[in-house]
């Protein structure tokens, strides 16, 4: 019975040392916890035991120290002269010594020994779990590389070479792209989570603009080098992202380095992020002028950066400019409000002679033809008049309102027959 129960705990030994991540001194420390954890279960106490334990052996010494007394009060922790010398054979002992001697494992009964057992697997679990939580703390912001081990509807799951779990969920996926099984997928460590005592629950994402500038750091040396900075990125995932760099070197041109030549360097991070327009820009700390770059290829007539820095950004354009600052769907006036944390708004720029109430009228005089909820949609992207409407292509009003194609052709014919 006794060598049955030793083999078991050795057993348990040897697939704890096996844990390759975990190091001596932590597993020395959790067997004694446990052994002194079973032993204060069963005695009440563990302050007079001793654990030895010799991890590459895989064996376990225990100790049980007894004051040596007249007469005993407590049977665990205290035995007479006579029980000592009867005990251990030797006679040199004294009233008020200590004797130490072996705690068979027996002592602890077989139900003992699977407590101890569970108790020790629990540990490592536990270990495992902060050792998987540190290892990829320690990398959140690096780009991960991995095959696709399992793609559904709702996220795309990767295994690393230990088997662990890593997840990209579909809110972190460019919109469009799909992946299956077998496929290498880059993405960045964007965080590790503790979910109700867990496995580390780890994400990946293909969408922040993080991960965009570290495929601007492999790509460009110069960047890696620190002759090249990026200032800020901003996207829109999928449809349109800029790229404020800066240069420390005069000598070096930051937005040629960063596009390469013939645009090779560039090529690879835009088939990377499925074919995402990327415009890289010279980085400024004057505001207007780093708004001028970032609306391009639009020009700009006028910046009012408003009184407030809570404000909205008013740019002006002629006529025939507004619609490229604005971009598909908003996108380019969105971004570049991003850049300089601003919401920014484009109007058409005032032609010579006309006042700001001339030749034009406001929406609010439409009220009696067009709903009032309509028209703050149309107010809250920068639309107060019926010439402001009008120099917008229907599909940006329809995005950037949040209105149906039918509202926005409805509202235009009601404004154009105004001025017929």
């Amino acid at each position: 019975m006794e060598k049955e129960k030793v083999i078991t705990l050795i057993d348990a030994f040897k697939d704890f040392k096996e844990e390759k991540n975990i190091d001596r001194p932590v597993m020395m420390g959790v067997l004694k916890d446990v052994f002194l954890t079973q032993i204060a279960k069963a005695y009440g106490s563990s302050d007079n035991f001793d654990v030895i334990v010799n991890v590459d052996k895989g064996t376990c010494e225990i100790y049980q120290n007894f004051d040596i007394v007249e007469e005993v009060s407590n049977p665990n922790s205290e035995m007479t002269l006579d029980q000592v010398v009867a005990d251990s054979g030797d006679d040199d002992y004294e009233v008020g010594d200590s004797y130490s001697k072996p705690f068979p494992l027996s002592a602890f009964g077989r139900r003992g020994i699977l407590n101890i057992r569970q108790n020790l697997q629990g540990r490592i679990m536990d270990i495992e779990k902060a050792n998987l939580f540190k290892k990829y703390q320690d990398k959140v912001g690096e780009i991960y590389s991995g095959e696709v081990y399992q793609a559904w509807s709702k996220e795309v799951l990767i295994l690393d070479e230990d088997n662990n779990e890593l997840h990209i969920p579909r809110s972190e996926q460019i919109p469009g792209e799909h992946f299956k099984k077998n496929d290498t997928v880059r993405a960045i460590i964007k965080s590790v989570e503790m979910r109700n005592n867990t496995t580390p629950y780890i994400t990946l994402s293909r969408t922040t603009p993080e991960f965009l500038e570290r495929l601007f750091e492999m790509e460009v040396p110069e960047i890696a080098d620190g002759l090249i900075t990026v200032r800020k990125v901003v996207r829109v995932p999928g449809e349109r992202a800029k790229v404020a760099v800066e240069s420390y070197d005069e000598r070096i041109d930051p937005i040629g380095a960063c596009i390469g030549v013939k645009g090779g360097r560039i090529l690879g991070i835009v088939r990377e992020l499925r074919n995402e327009n990327i415009d890289v820009i010279q980085w400024t700390q004057n505001s207007q002028l780093l708004i001028q770059r970032a609306l391009n290829p639009a020009r700009v007539s006028s910046i009012d950066m408003g009184k407030d820095p809570e404000d909205k950004i008013k740019v002006y354009m002629q006529p025939d400019e507004v619609s490229k600052g604005i971009g598909r769907g908003g996108v380019n006036v969105q971004l570049a409000g991003m850049l300089v944390d601003r919401q920014i708004e484009v109007w058409r720029e005032l032609q010579k002679g006309e006042s700001e109430f001339e030749e034009d009228v406001a929406l609010d005089e439409f009220k009696d033809e067009i709903d009032d909820w309509v028209i703050e949609k149309l107010k809250s992207i920068g639309c107060d008049t019926a010439k402001d409407v009008l120099a917008i292509e229907d599909s940006d009003i329809a995005k950037r309102a949040d209105l149906e194609d039918e509202t926005v052709a409805d509202v235009k014919n009601i404004l154009k027959a105004e001025f017929e």
